[in-house]
């Protein structure tokens, strides 16, 4: 150190160096104020540093005066300082040389009640929360991806720059920047015009209407941000129709705005990040996600073609297929021959058998039989006829014998009744007649079904029928022994035979002539 009385000086008056004053100052007020205590509320708290020490700012309504709590002792205290807390700090006075600045270094601190703006703040808080503003349910959420961003705060801060920075890099859309004072006298009123003016904006308008909106401010005292404790503010932000986000301050910063905005942001930078989505993030994604569903599609494709597969090798081949159909249709191939053989044979006899049941003698019964049966139709019907014709006969001669005591009026009734009993009569008649030409008709049918059965018309096409001696038609040739009689009978006659031995045939019989009124073919049954 030097002297303080320099023989060189033109005066008595002693020189200082800057160190010198700075340590002299600073040895001064340690010596002075080496212990205090200081009552104050605390402002501008951000919690404890990088390196484990908390700084802050103890003040009144007149003056203010830096503290800071070191790291060995902020670990010791029995309770953490809040923002606006009015607290009791114990400790020293030092000086800072290298900024002449001077400072309260805290050893001990302890609440002595909330400050008069926390109080505040306190008492407005519950007052907006009973009115609704702060509840959960009717915050709204951020669109995923909003086309215009509108910005409320200063223009030439450091906030509104890193905004657009960040939005630029994660997603660059429209930005709308209502510019505003944050701070000092008026800073309110624009804050709320700005929000209002914001939703005022008609979607399609000659101005964009945002779809979020972003009131953001930097960092600063409780008396700096007091602006957005404003109830005014608060009121604002719970009513704006837009979506909006509080930006107010850093992340240790709360203000009642925070409460009513839709989202919180820790700092402006986290709101831009809150507002838009990271444009590599979602090409990405979506990058990922057709290279995915490309891959699945080929999976699939080859998963299907694999199984198409799979099931082509467990299919026939189409000689197997076509096998079991081959042979049945060999086999129904070999045996149709014997199938038109057996059938051929099937029908000739039961045309044998009903040949067998058409004789003469039947057929002839039958018409009989028939013709009595129209014949007894007619009569009963002739018979019915009658009756009928009587019992009109007298219903007419009773109406007649009861018209005649009648008016004259009733004389044209009678006779219009008479021609429908004669008209009745007519129809009976020929109805009558039409049944018998019917029945005439069917009696012919049955006799051209029995000329067109007749064996005898066979004959006519060069057969013959023998009979035995009963005069039975011999059917086998098993039934035939030598020397048995026969008769042949042909078309027009018949013939006596003898039976030879081994298809021999024995002395021709001489022909026989005809008996007297035996018929040479077949006639009229009628």
């Amino acid at each position: 150190m030097t002297s303080f009385f320099d023989s060189e000086s033109p005066s008595n008056v002693a020189e200082y160096s800057v160190s010198e004053l700075s340590g002299s100052i600073k040895r001064t007020i340690e010596q002075t104020f080496e212990h205090v205590r200081v009552r104050g509320e605390i402002s501008g708290y951000r919690g404890p540093h990088s390196s484990g020490h908390a700084y802050f700012t103890l003040k009144d309504d007149r003056a203010r005066i830096d503290a800071v709590v070191w790291k060995g002792t902020f670990a010791r205290l029995k309770f953490r300082p809040e923002e606006g807390m009015e607290v009791i700090a114990t400790g020293r006075v030092t000086t800072f040389p290298g900024s002449s600045k001077y400072q309260v270094v805290i050893d001990a601190l302890e609440p002595a009640g909330a400050g008069a703006l926390m109080a505040l703040i306190e008492e407005r808080k519950r007052k907006l929360a009973a009115e609704g503003l702060f509840d959960a349910g009717r915050k709204r959420p951020l669109p995923f991806m909003p086309k215009v961003i509108g910005v409320v705060t200063s223009p030439t801060g450091a906030v509104i720059r890193d905004i657009l920075h960040r939005i630029a890099d994660r997603f660059p859309v429209h930005v709308l920047v209502w510019p505003v004072r944050v701070q000092g006298d008026g800073a309110c009123e624009e804050i709320v015009a700005a929000i209002e003016g914001f939703n005022a904006l008609q979607p399609g308008g000659p101005i964009a209407r945002p779809d979020v909106l972003i009131v953001a401010r930097g960092g600063g005292s409780l008396e700096d941000l007091w602006c957005f404790n404003d109830e005014a503010m608060v009121r604002a932000a719970a009513g704006s129709a837009i979506p909006l986000i509080s930006a107010v301050g850093h992340e240790t910063d709360w203000t009642l705005i925070d409460h009513a905005a839709d989202q919180r942001a820790p700092t402006p930078t986290g709101a831009a990040e809150m507002a838009v989505p990271v444009k590599a993030d979602l090409e990405a994604q979506l990058a990922s996600l057709s290279a995915r569903l490309k891959g699945a599609a080929v999976r699939q494709m080859d998963n299907r073609r694999q199984t198409l597969r799979s099931l082509a090798r467990a299919l026939p081949s189409l000689d197997q297929l076509l096998a079991l159909p081959r042979r049945r249709f060999d086999e129904a191939a070999a045996g149709i021959g014997r199938g038109l053989q057996m059938n051929t044979a099937n029908k000739r006899r039961s045309f044998e058998r009903s040949a067998a049941h058409l004789r003469p003698d039947l057929l002839t019964a039958r018409i009989v039989d028939r013709r009595q049966r129209v014949v007894d139709a007619v009569n009963r019907a002739e018979r019915i006829v009658e009756r009928q014709v009587n019992r009109g006969a007298a219903r007419v001669a009773s109406a007649d014998a009861s018209l005649r005591a009648l008016p004259s009026r009733l004389i044209g009734q009678v006779h219009r009744a008479s021609d429908r009993v004669s008209a009745m009569s007519r129809r009976a008649d020929a109805a009558i007649a039409a049944d018998l030409r019917r029945l005439k008709s069917a009696v012919a049918a049955q006799d051209r079904v029995l000329q067109s059965l007749s064996y005898r018309n066979v004959l006519q096409r060069g057969f013959a029928l023998v009979r035995d001696a009963a005069g039975e038609p011999v059917k086998q040739a098993a039934a035939v022994h030598s020397g048995m009689a026969l008769s042949v009978e042909f078309a027009d006659g018949r013939v006596a035979a003898v039976a030879g031995e081994d298809g021999t045939p024995s002395q021709a019989p001489k022909k026989r002539p005809a008996r007297a009124g035996e018929p040479t073919k077949q006639g009229s049954l009628f």
